[in-house]
């Protein structure tokens, strides 16, 4: 599993054809290793469909979500880079005092 580099601030992943099958380019695998087996979970939105991780190597914010929303499934998945301050902007409930 590739890292994420200081540098990064997205991994898009793209849905390519193979044969007469998609499936998910090496971007939507490198996401999926990422989110499970790397970055530390810190919660959901409420729709379930967006999620915030923290890089342990350098306590960066990043966004799990689907920009192709409309396509099946969602489409193919995304890290997008969130400051903190968009981290709790987007999640102000992750955040909260009483947690």
């Amino acid at each position: 599993m590739r890292m994420i580099r200081s540098d990064e601030t997205e991994i898009i992943g793209n849905w390519i054809k193979v044969g007469e099958k998609i499936v998910g380019d090496v971007a939507c695998e490198r996401v999926h290793q990422l989110t499970v087996a790397y970055l530390n979970k810190i919660g959901r939105d409420w729709t379930g469909w967006e999620t915030l991780y923290r890089n342990p190597a350098d306590d960066r914010f990043w966004l799990h979500t689907y920009p192709l929303g409309h396509m099946h499934g969602g489409g193919p998945p995304a890290l997008i880079n969130l400051s903190e301050d968009e981290a709790r902007l987007k999640f102000p409930e992750l955040f909260s005092s009483n947690k």
